[in-house]
Order: structure tokens, then sequence, then C-alpha cells
């Protein structure tokens, strides 16, 4: 990844001043919520508010996702096999990291959207 963009910055989206960065971003914010959101006109007004609709939609899914690994185990135990929950598990597992890596992509191109730079620590 380029060095001018911080940790956990989304591949799928160019470096801040480079040439259509805001439209890679767009185009990544909406890929992670649901297809209605494309009909409101205010988020491809305002970028910002996207990526705050984005925020909190990808928030509601990593605590959902939180929840059935911390209680499928518990509520199905009786309704299917034991491989079937693992499975749930490995599912619930690999969605909340991939989920955790979007809000961390969000709140970086968020604050890019709003004009912050990410300046490296030495």
């Amino acid at each position: 990844m380029h060095d001018t963009v911080p940790p956990g910055w989304p591949e799928e989206v160019r470096p801040p001043g480079a040439p259509d960065w805001e439209r890679t971003a767009v185009t990544w914010l909406y890929d992670l919520v649901p297809p209605d959101y494309r009909a409101h006109e205010v988020l491809r007004r305002y970028p910002v508010l996207l990526a705050r609709f984005a925020a909190d939609h990808v928030a509601a899914g990593l605590e959902a996702a939180r929840t059935g690994w911390r209680t499928v185990r518990v509520e199905l135990a009786d309704q299917l096999p034991a491989d079937a929950i693992e499975a749930a598990m490995t599912a619930y597992e690999r969605e909340g990291a991939r989920l955790a890596a979007a809000a961390r992509g969000v709140e970086v191109v968020a604050g890019a959207l709003r004009g912050e730079r990410w300046v490296p620590r030495l």
C-alpha cells in the first residue's frame, strides 16, 4: 500500500490526492451498504455522510457477528450437528474480521474525506 495512507486504508481506494480518489472512496463505501442506499441523493451528494451511513451499517453488522458467535452454540446446539456449529463459528469469525477491517477502513477514509491528512510517525 502507498506510504501516504494510514494503516487500514482499503486497497480499493486510491490515496487522497490521487486522480479520482474520492470516486474510488465513494464506490468502496457504497459496496459496504445495502443497495437501497444508492437511492438517497443526499448520500451521493455528500460523501462524508455516506461514510457515516457506512460506518453505522458496518458497526451493526460487526455487532451482529459478535452476538451470533457468542450465542449460536447455545441456541442451536439441539438443532444442528456439531460440525455445522463449528462451521458457523468459523463463518462468524471470518465475517467479524472482515467487518472489523471494513470499520477501520471507513474510519480512515471518512477522515480523508473530511480533509484530515495522515502523517506517518518516525
